[in-house]
């Protein structure tokens, strides 16, 4: 078993509107981090604004980077999140 770092993230009330004004920025920001192959997987789930995104991690320290600096945080495009351990089963 692998152990992974997932970063879950709420949605402020009006992600709809902020989300398109700072994502260029935070997608740029994700490049970083998967280029240095610590983000394995990113993304929200079917209704982003009830039910938040998700990014997987290869160590801890990548994830809190990671959410410390990211423009969907530092621009409450994100209400809340939360970094939970993960043993990865299979691959």
């Amino acid at each position: 078993m692998s152990t992974k770092y997932v970063v879950l993230y709420e949605s402020s009330e009006n992600v709809m509107e902020k989300a398109p004004v700072h994502y260029a920025e935070h997608s740029a920001y994700a490049d970083r981090f998967q280029s240095d192959g610590t983000l394995e997987l990113i993304g929200t789930f079917g209704d982003p604004q009830t039910q938040g995104s998700m990014a997987v991690f290869n160590s801890r320290e990548a994830a809190e980077e990671f959410v410390a600096g990211d423009p969907f945080v530092l621009n409450e495009v994100v209400k809340r999140w939360e970094i939970r351990e993960w043993l990865e089963a299979y691959s």
